[in-house]
């Protein structure tokens, strides 16, 4: 069943209890990487692998993610500056233990590429807080995956385009 989540603003990402920051550079470069992560939500799963379902909701001002093993979040965009920030706000979910969750993607420019800072800032009781510090390795592998995954798929967008 879903549960409502305690709602959080932006800066959530800097003073949350748990605070998971992952960075990695990208070939493709900002607009590109923006586009693929706030415009075409519904890729979402093409590359970014433990996503099953991603869809806008609420004319876009929401999104209604899945992923692997049957996590469901509704969710709030609460920033979307195009070519630098994209961040969103998990309302309701049926992940357990959470209290409040926030990601925010943050994009510079990187010479031609993209240097890529994603926040994973969450609360919770202390058994979640410990089990998210744990899986911590696991949540940086999906991340750099991921990107890989949507730099790859950005390159061959790039090369039919030219």
């Amino acid at each position: 069943m879903a549960r409502r989540l305690r709602p959080v603003g932006l800066d959530f990402a800097e003073d949350a209890p748990i605070r998971l920051v992952f960075t990695a550079e990208m070939k493709a470069p900002p607009e590109a990487v923006y586009r693929a992560l706030a415009e075409e939500v519904e890729g979402w799963p093409r590359w970014f692998r433990a996503v099953t379902l991603a869809r806008p909701t609420h004319g876009g001002a929401g999104r209604e993610i899945k992923l692997l093993g049957g996590v469901r979040f509704q969710e709030t965009i609460m920033a979307a500056d195009p070519e630098q920030r994209y961040a969103y706000r998990v309302d309701e979910t049926n992940a357990p233990g959470v209290r409040a969750l926030l990601e925010e993607w943050r994009l510079t420019s990187a010479g031609s590429g993209t240097h890529v800072r994603w926040t994973f800032a969450a609360d919770g009781p202390t058994p979640f807080r410990l089990a998210l510090t744990a899986f911590r390795p696991g949540l940086g592998h999906s991340f750099r995956t991921a990107v890989r995954t949507l730099d790859g798929r950005l390159a061959v967008r790039r090369r039919a385009d030219q």
